[in-house]
């Protein structure tokens, strides 16, 4: 049995808290289309990693400081689950060492470690990428949500699927860390296409681009009605042959980037892929029948710019 979610159903989210607070109606405008970057090189330091990451934040926000801007995003009554996508093994998945600075920036708005929760599909993607599994104590949890989705799909637009009981139930807030690379059917995979690995049925919407289908995943309550913020790990990134891993295809890009806009981040990524492939000679992703759709679908259905010469890219 399919379950539609009535007004009912989204006055409940929105009364527990579900949508996010972000620094404030005015600010949380002014942050559409606003990407923030910071260097990071394929091989840095511990140190470097927050540094980028703080930076990062803070210029998505505007805020004067690091812990200004994650004090916005998050509060003490919070329960933050980070989404990684670790599909491309340890060589093309988000560095532990980025999302254990991500975890401390969190940590520092005062939520509570054993409320921080680094997750992916399965266990096992995350311990092949380098993550340490912790269920308990720690600098935060960290485990696959291991086929423990709701009982029932839910529908919305065109996608019927159960979520994932880490979205549905256990997390307040949601942020996605993905990286910038190539995908064979969607076109692009950074932080949209990263919300796939939250539903139990992912393999019934990859025709069309993945169009509508991505973005009608994010727009779900469950996901665009928690969901404060995008990282990206662009140390290296990936222009041809996608998902997996594909030695042939990667190139340094150096950068990590941050949205509260998680259709900007995308369009962003969409950019630094197309940039790396025209240095290259190669045709555009639109040439190759598989431009990023989604990201315009997610724009019109009001979840962020979409459109790559409107965003407001905030560098050194």
């Amino acid at each position: 049995m399919t379950h539609r979610l009535t007004r009912r159903d989204l006055a409940a989210l929105l009364g527990a808290g579900a949508v996010s607070r972000v620094l404030g109606a005015s600010q949380a405008r002014s942050g559409r289309g606003r990407v923030g970057t910071a260097e990071i090189p394929p091989h840095a330091r511990p140190a470097a990693f927050s540094r980028a990451v703080g930076d990062a934040v803070r210029r998505s926000t505007g805020m004067d400081t690091a812990e200004a801007a994650f004090r916005g995003l998050f509060g003490r009554r919070d329960t933050v689950g980070i989404k990684v996508n670790c599909l491309g093994g340890p060589r093309m998945s988000p560095r532990p060492a980025l999302v254990e600075a991500l975890v401390e920036w969190v940590a520092g708005a005062g939520v509570e470690r054993s409320r921080i929760i680094v997750f992916e599909r399965s266990s096992r993607e995350l311990e092949t990428a380098g993550f340490t599994l912790r269920k308990k104590g720690g600098a935060s949890l960290c485990y696959g949500i291991d086929n423990d989705y709701d009982r029932a799909p839910t529908v919305t637009g065109k996608v019927a699927s159960c979520f994932a009981r880490m979205v549905s139930t256990t997390c307040t807030a949601l942020i996605s860390v993905g990286v910038v690379k190539d995908h064979d059917f969607a076109g692009v995979s950074a932080g949209l296409k990263n919300w796939y690995g939250v539903i139990h049925n992912p393999n019934k919407y990859h025709d069309s681009n993945c169009d509508p289908y991505v973005a009608d995943v994010v727009r779900h309550p469950w996901i665009g009605g928690k969901m404060r913020l995008t990282v990206l790990d662009g140390g290296r990134a990936q222009y041809q042959g996608g998902p997996a891993f594909a030695n042939r295809g990667v190139f340094d890009l150096g950068m990590v980037a941050a949205s509260h806009d998680p259709v900007a981040a995308d369009a962003w990524a969409w950019r630094m892929v197309e940039e790396e492939r025209a240095r290259r000679a190669l045709g555009t992703l639109e040439d190759e029948k598989r431009a990023p759709r989604f990201i315009q679908t997610a724009s019109r259905y009001g979840l962020g710019v979409g459109d790559v010469k409107a965003l407001k890219v905030v560098g050194a």
